[in-house]
């Protein structure tokens, strides 16, 4: 970890060099997630609720994943921009230093200029917080934290599985975009709007349900039951990461180089 802090370092810094440039694009992040908000606003403004849901609690799950979302997209950037270590030939040199490729590849890049959407998703999850009426206690709190760190293990996961097919594919394959991107935007709301094989495929398959709909049952109070149970779900949706990454080292083994 001590190396993947120093490549955190040395990206900050690099990035600072041009600080006008960095503060404009950390201020465009935070007004793009922006807009999708305003049109769930206006969503709720002209129907009320959907399916027995009100708009502080849909924005409690929307500023969870957003944040979520946001984090994965800042510190897990380099297997999102993994193809362009394959084709420049880069990853070869990668292989030959005596540290993992994974803390490697993930510290090979660092997107700070989502700090502006980081801050924002905060801003529309203290509000919702504040809004409603929800009795916090510790073990409440555990499962709003844990949902985080959930959504941005699944983010990572996905990322990663994205990178391995490079290994094949050579160029990133923009199918991707629909777990990660389509991801968000889908589990940005409550999982049982959606027809029951995609809250189902979104539960067992690609664990989003584990961060956005059944711990938040349990905060909102929409659920009876065990609360240790509901605190776990999001640590299950947690292992997703596992086998992302028993796949990403059975791609690092067949890797075949790029012959040059």
């Amino acid at each position: 970890m001590r190396l993947y802090f120093k490549y955190l370092q040395i990206l900050f810094k690099s990035q600072m060099q041009y600080r006008t440039s960095f503060l404009l694009l950390s201020l465009g992040q935070f007004f793009i997630p922006f807009a999708i908000f305003a049109g769930l606003y206006l969503l709720f403004e002209r129907f009320g609720q959907i399916k027995g849901w009100q708009f502080f609690e849909v924005a409690l799950c929307f500023g969870i994943i957003h944040m979520a979302f946001a984090l994965s997209e800042c510190f897990a950037r380099g297997f999102d921009t993994f193809s362009s270590l394959i084709i420049k030939g880069d990853f070869d040199r990668l292989l030959v230093r005596p540290r993992s490729t994974f803390v490697q590849v993930l510290g090979s890049q660092f997107e700070f200029t989502r700090f502006g959407r980081l801050l924002q998703s905060l801003f529309v999850l203290i509000w919702a917080v504040i809004k409603l009426p929800i009795d916090w206690t510790p073990i409440k709190m555990l499962t709003l934290i844990f949902m985080i760190i959930s959504g941005v293990l699944i983010f990572t996961g996905i990322y990663m599985l994205a990178a391995t097919m490079c290994f094949w594919t050579v160029q990133g394959l923009e199918v991707a975009n629909i777990f990660t991107d389509g991801g968000r935007e889908m589990a940005q709301y409550p999982l049982n709007i959606y027809q029951k094989w995609v809250s189902r495929f979104f539960t067992y398959v690609i664990p989003f349900g584990t961060v956005n709909y059944l711990p938040l049952l349990y905060i909102l109070g929409k659920s009876e039951g065990d609360g240790v149970l509901y605190l776990l779900t999001p640590v299950a949706g947690s292992l997703f990461i596992l086998p992302c990454f028993l796949v990403w080292q059975f791609g690092v083994r067949h890797y075949r180089s790029t012959g040059s």
